[in-house]
């Protein structure tokens, strides 16, 4: 059996650390605190940079007389230069001041010290201003590390190829072998499977050849050896991990894999759509025209100003060239009779069909939109980018399509977009060949570059309607029958493609194969039974829900008590040492400790002050945020609400304890804002759930829904299943007959299928209590925010329980299945659920019946089950 990987070590490690989220929580101060505020950090790049604090600072197992070496395994478009800036903060910290970035595209040169360097420039990673200790950093670019500042943070850049060539052949004021053996460099390497050449075909050398080699690998190779405190940091979207050779190189370096999978199921990327039409190059262009601009126009009507792009795809660049003449011609004079060409195809597709409705009930005229599309793809909003010359000019441009000031909408390429292109609003993809490469039936070199090519377009544009709502992350996979929403087509990339049912296949196989694509999903009905919408509680009933409100923090008056009060201990060094013999049998002397308790305050205003400009959280700024009503530094110092009534115990000889040093305050003070730090943080939020729970109408919150099930294999085996289809009999059941049961059918996990045949179990007892009994499986049809930090939650179920005697009691209980491996890291969610009953609050506006709201615990059919019949015994009594 194959060892682990360190990713996996790493993952079952954060269990028996304090829960899976332990990485999240524990990550550097240095690095929230000097990111570029813009770009809101995601849970998946928290645990990144918590799993390399982790790894480097308490990872036992990590040789320490060796250079570490990490590789970081993330999907295209989950942010790897932003991870690369925060890294690069925290080993700043750590003493680190020279780095060098290396790659091997000169076009992702310019992209990262566009965002590394470029203040101004829209996707600039740091803060206006970057703190480290109460020091002023710059972020400085070098052409060699010999004459660096040692304050600044130094950044080479270079490609692959250039270093090898410049450490090979070396000149003056050039970068040399020396600069890695006389001081600590840090090595970034970006797309890193481009330096595992030698790795590949390492079978096929012997350890001297492969010593001797002077190509890239063993370039990277030695400059990292040459100190045992350099670090290598690699990161890369498609490592080869079916290579053995590669993963037993990487075997104890993959730090955090996080591949494309995930990201998809994770809701931060577009979905991909395969639009095939058997009609004419320019015709299946135009059709993405009207695609995009549709998008524009939704965007436009949500207040978004989002500008779609199209990739206009070609085989060869002489190909690209003469379609680029062919298409800024033919949109010149567009004509409303060429869209009407269009529209009336009798096989055009029915979103193709929604757009053309969507002009006609907006009065959009054929010939009015003719004239549009002439001005929104005109020639000057054309950009190629074939040639190197060319590419080499246009990279900026390209890799800022959602700034507002460029008006380009439409990119000619062949495949110099193929690697390192950042773009959040590509929207359609045209491959204007009909070529394929497979063989054996699996997909060739050309698909699979075309699926990388997707993959990369299909990040996820951001944008929102309700505060509510992730920014980052699809909100409409799951759709209502009676009201689509129109924004769904903005979280789709279509892939146009000449109809080729076997091209088709192949693109799915590689789709499927890097991640982009689900391997099984379907789209499933679920509708409410004829018979519950007869029911008055369907047509003039309520369900009652909170709302999330900006949390001013106008109850915040200081830190929190339970902090102030406690006594802090911190252990101090004593200084002590002994010398013995070896054979000698007597104890050894021991040393007599003490413990002194101290106010903060009494070390001084200067010494606190110091210790407090080590971090940036304590900047005034970011304290007034926190603390509302602080007037001053001077106050938080001296104040008995903030610091001044703090009381740390310390322990160590005594007469270290009884005449401390400032040595000694400064290192107290220090750990104790770092123990108040963690506690800000987690106190530190933006919003809250409002404690009253207002009424909804059942017939507008609960509707018809198309179910768009995912289920990837990581997912329960039970999910999107039908409950009267599954082949386990403890979980099969059908409810088609089952009144309590609104909906049709049950699609959902393991979990969710007990806890719905104990309802069954128990529901006629329920039924002797209440006279109505309703059981409304929850997707997307409502949402909770908890009390105390306003994060969302989308309980399973809502079990309605309406009583029998005047006034009627109204109880509405909100129940979560959930699964074991799942408990722990959404403890939160039970804590939420258990507060309800007791802190809800409720306006009763009705004479004859009394409106409560429950929560029960988590339902798990082997661990929770005794606790959640315990409290749901008192529904029945």
């Amino acid at each position: 059996m194959n060892e682990p990987m360190l990713h996996e070590k790493l993952t079952t490690g954060a269990e028996f650390l304090g829960g899976s989220d332990y990485y999240q929580q524990n990550i550097p101060g240095c690095i929230v605190g000097n990111l570029n505020l813009a770009f809101e950090l995601r849970p998946y790049q928290l645990e990144a940079f918590g799993r390399f604090k982790y790894y480097i600072e308490s990872y036992t197992i990590r040789p320490k007389s060796a250079p570490v070496q990490t590789l970081f395994h993330m999907a295209t478009g989950s942010g790897k230069t932003l991870i690369m800036a925060g890294l690069m903060l925290y080993l700043y910290n750590q003493g680190y001041r020279n780095f060098l970035f290396f790659v091997n595209s000169t076009n992702i040169i310019n992209k990262t010290r566009d965002n590394f360097l470029n203040t101004i420039a829209t996707k600039y990673l740091f803060n206006e201003s970057v703190q480290i200790n109460n020091q002023q950093i710059r972020i400085k670019e070098v052409d060699t590390f010999q004459a660096a500042n040692p304050d600044d943070t130094n950044i080479v850049f270079s490609t692959i190829q250039g270093l090898h060539a410049r450490l090979n052949t070396p000149r003056e004021n050039s970068i040399t072998f020396d600069d890695f053996e006389s001081g600590k460099i840090v090595l970034i390497s970006d797309e890193a499977h481009h330096i595992n050449a030698e790795t590949k075909r390492a079978k096929d050398l012997n350890q001297s050849e492969m010593f001797d080699l002077t190509s890239w690998e063993s370039t990277v190779s030695k400059i990292f050896k040459a100190n045992t405190e350099n670090i290598l940091l690699e990161f890369t979207a498609t490592i080869d991990l079916t290579n053995e050779q590669i993963v037993e190189k990487y075997r104890d370096k993959i730090i955090f894999d996080y591949p494309l999978k995930a990201f998809r199921l994770d809701g931060y990327s577009k979905e991909v759509k395969v639009l095939q039409s058997d009609i004419q190059l320019f015709d299946r262009a135009l059709q993405a025209i009207l695609l995009n601009q549709f998008r524009r126009k939704i965007f436009e009507k949500h207040g978004w100003f989002i500008k779609p792009v199209i990739l206009l795809k070609s085989k060869t660049i002489k190909e690209s060239n003469a379609f680029y003449d062919e298409f800024t011609a033919k949109i010149k004079g567009l004509k409303g009779n060429d869209l009407v060409k269009i529209k009336s195809n009798p096989n055009l597709d029915s979103v193709l069909s929604g757009v053309f409705r969507y002009f006609e009930e907006n009065q959009i005229t054929l010939e009015n939109l003719a004239l549009e599309l002439q001005e929104e793809f005109a020639e000057n909003k054309c950009i190629s980018v074939n040639s190197k010359d060319e590419s080499e000019q246009k990279q900026i441009a390209v890799n800022t399509l959602e700034d507002r000031d460029n008006e380009y909408r439409v990119i000619f390429a062949v495949d110099k977009l193929n690697e390192g292109w950042d773009v959040l609003n590509l929207f359609d993809i045209v491959r204007l060949y009909d070529t394929r490469d497979a063989r054996a039936n699996r997909p060739g070199k050309t698909t699979i570059s075309e699926a990388q090519l997707i993959g990369r377009g299909a990040r996820y544009c951001p944008f929102r309607l309700e505060d509510d709502q992730s920014l980052y992350q699809r909100k409409y996979d799951v759709l209502g029958n009676e009201n689509e929403h129109e924004l769904k087509l903005c979280e789709e990339l279509y892939y146009h493609s000449a109809y080729n049912p076997n091209y088709i296949q192949e693109l799915h196989m590689a789709l499927e194969e890097i991640g982009i694509k689900a391997k099984e999903s379907q789209q499933l009905s679920l509708f409410l039974k004829a018979d519950f919408k007869k029911k008055p509680f369907y047509k003039s009933g309520s369900v009652f829900k909170n709302e999330r409100v900006k949390y001013a923090r106008e109850d915040v008056t200081g830190i929190s008590t339970s902090f102030i009060e406690t006594t802090h201990k911190f252990p101090l060094l004593s200084g002590f040492s002994q010398s013995s013999t070896v054979f000698e049998s007597k104890s050894g002397l021991r040393v007599n400790n003490k413990q002194k308790n101290y106010f903060i305050k009494s070390f001084g205003s200067s010494i606190i002050k110091k210790a407090l400009s080590q971090f940036p959280e304590y900047r005034f700024s970011n304290l007034k945020r926190l603390f509302p009503y602080l007037k001053s530094l001077s106050e938080f110092i001296q104040s008995d609400h903030y610091l001044g009534k703090i009381k740390v115990e310390v322990k160590g000889s005594d007469d270290v304890v009884s005449h401390l040093t400032q040595e000694n305050k400064l290192d107290v003070v220090i750990r104790l804002l770092n123990k108040l730090s963690s506690q800000l943080q987690a106190e530190n939020v933006d919003y809250k759930g409002t404690k009253e729970f207002k009424p909804y109408s059942v017939k507008e919150l609960f509707i018809d829904k198309t179910l768009n099930i995912v289920n990837d294999g990581n997912s329960d085996k039970e999910y999107g299943i039908a409950q009267s289809k599954t082949t386990k009999p403890d979980l099969n059941m059908d409810l088609s007959g089952e009144d309590w049961f609104v909906f049709n059918e049950n699609y959902g996990t393991t979990e969710e299928k007990y806890f719905v045949r104990y309802i069954a179990k128990v529901v006629e007892q329920l039924k002797q209590r209440y006279s109505q009994v309703y059981l409304l499986r929850n997707e997307r049809h409502l949402k909770l925010f908890n009390f105390d930090d306003g994060r969302v939650f989308e309980p399973d179920f809502v079990l309605v329980l309406i009583g029998k005697n005047k006034p009627a009691l109204h109880c509405q209980v909100f129940i979560e299945p959930k699964g074991s491996h799942l408990i722990k890291y959404d403890e939160w969610k039970n804590n939420f659920l258990m507060q309800l009953q007791a802190e809800h609050k409720v306006e009763q506006l009705w004479k004859d019946r009394n409106c409560i709201i429950w929560g029960m615990p988590f339902y798990n059919e082997t661990e929770t089950k005794p606790e959640f019949e315990k409290e749901f015994s008192a529904l029945l009594q």
